[in-house]
């Protein structure tokens, strides 16, 4: 059933609420707590286990191409985004995508648990990457389906939904990384495959009681499209195995072939949206209004994503992790940031609910966000070209306390706002559209971390930082102009 007026479900008022929100906020927060806590309890091990030797339980692969390789896969999670909102807006509805896409998750998680070598890394990946894109994409869509659109909770309502997220993600490397480090890297990997089941298990018994807008195929695919589909993913398959048979797509050049596809994805994104003759003409504003959102966005994930590259890098060289005489797994670096969300995310979502109509606009803690980030990275200087195990651990906690502030005025906005100039019929995929600029920068950050070497840091660190803070006092120059082409949307 397609319902003429989407938002009508999400504005009626819940008898239960959490924290003042609709109540099922509370469990989107849950099953997304877990879907992070394998994804991020997996991936800061990931890096490790390409790069580390295989008489330390690793792959050996060497650290350019396996920092390339992590900026692909994080690339192809977000980029798969587009299947997931897809399938959600024309086939299936967001609740039933999300829990497919869970238990695709699951598999990948085994696989990199229990299948050896090069075998195992690429199955797992390729799950993963394809489980996850559907879950980030409608768990969010899910999200705004329980606001109406001028509710002023709503950013509210996504920044403790951000918290959820962090919670896992703050979790996931501390247990994963300890069982890296005592009993190897599968038993790490396992561990996130049980966190993701109990995501799974817990939403599986939850999801009858998502509003009806939740369970709506908003702009259904004709039966007779059917084939048609279904030829065109064949064919995207036989050239994708074409490519690697003949050498064209391989490790090496992995990246820089993601980033190719998220741009051509995500013009082609726009084009089909403001073409389309169901977007009316102020949507159609809102869509064009969307577009230096987007590149800042891109902007911003390119830098900070490197705290599974670069960062990660620093954090097993240059950081001294030695705490009274013990030496923390260099993973544990990855859940300093969550820690800082978990504490702030709820300050931010206070104040700007305290704000109302008077906080920032959109565009305008996006430029915050890209300015707060460049200044994280000239954070770096100072302890640059010291050497082996040289940084305090205290240096590297400022800097990513940097990071979450820069976070915090882009990813749940992000989120939120992708919903808010949503034409009617596009509101998941305008959310795929905002991962594809997540997908975009995250690859870049992996091929950016190839130019990254201790001996010249300096310089790569200051180029970084500068060339954030340029765009977003660039995007701060043109905020009036992009809040006209808002509509009223803030």
């Amino acid at each position: 059933m397609v319902s003429s007026n989407p938002s009508t479900s999400a504005a009626t008022p819940a008898r239960k609420s959490f924290f003042g929100h609709p109540r099922m906020l509370a469990n989107l927060f849950s099953v997304e707590l877990w879907e992070r806590f394998s994804f991020y309890g997996m991936q800061g091990i990931l890096l490790y286990y390409m790069y580390y030797s295989v008489t330390d339980g690793g792959l050996g692969i060497d650290i350019a191409v396996a920092t390339s390789l992590v900026g692909a896969y994080g690339g192809g999670v977000y980029l798969s985004t587009i299947v997931g909102a897809w399938l959600a807006d024309r086939v299936l509805g967001s609740e039933r995508v999300l829990f497919y896409s869970a238990a695709i998750v699951v598999l990948g998680h085994i696989s990199l648990a229990v299948l050896p070598g090069a075998v195992g890394l690429a199955a797992g990946l390729i799950l993963i990457a394809l489980g996850s894109g559907g879950v980030k994409a409608n768990a969010t869509s899910l999200v705004g389906t329980l606001y109406s659109q001028k509710d002023e909770r709503r950013d509210a309502g996504f920044s403790i939904f951000y918290m959820g997220i962090n919670l896992g993600a703050l979790v996931g490397p501390l247990l994963t990384g300890l069982l890296q480090v005592r009993l190897g890297f599968h038993y790490g990997f396992g561990l996130a495959a049980i966190g993701m089941a109990i995501g799974l298990i817990q939403y599986g018994m939850t999801r009858k009681y998502l509003p009806e807008a939740a369970h709506e195929v908003t702009n259904p695919l004709p039966r007779s499209k059917y084939g048609v589909m279904g030829g065109i993913v064949a064919a995207a398959l036989v050239i994708v195995s074409l490519a690697v048979a003949f050498g064209l797509l391989k490790a090496e050049n992995l990246a820089v072939v993601m980033a190719a596809v998220a741009i051509i994805a995500s013009i082609a994104y726009f084009v089909i949206i403001l073409r389309s003759p169901k977007v009316g003409p102020l949507e159609r504003r809102r869509v064009y209004s969307f577009m230096p959102l987007f590149i800042a966005s891109a902007a911003f994930w390119a830098l900070f994503q490197q705290q599974f590259t670069v960062v990660a890098l620093y954090a097993d060289t240059s950081l001294d992790r030695r705490i009274f005489g013990w030496e923390m797994p260099p993973s544990w670096v990855q859940s300093i940031n969550p820690i800082f969300i978990i504490i702030f995310a709820a300050v931010f979502a206070a104040v700007w609910t305290k704000l109302g109509d008077r906080q920032p606009s959109s565009p305008l803690k996006f430029a915050l966000g890209l300015a707060v980030m460049g200044l994280a990275f000239l954070a770096f200087i100072p302890f640059s070209g010291g050497g082996a195990n040289s940084t305090p651990l205290l240096a590297i906690v400022g800097i990513l306390l940097l990071f979450t502030f820069a976070e915090l005025f882009i990813s749940p906005i992000g989120l939120s706002v992708a919903t808010k100039l949503a034409p009617e019929i596009f509101r998941t995929q305008m959310v795929a559209l905002f991962f594809l600029s997540v997908s975009l920068g995250t690859t870049l950050a992996g091929w950016l971390a190839q130019f990254y070497d201790p001996e010249t840091e300096v310089s790569y660190f200051l180029f970084s930082g500068i060339t954030a803070i340029v765009i977003g006092v660039a995007l701060a120059a043109g905020t009036p102009a992009i809040k006209k082409m808002m509509g009223g949307v803030r």
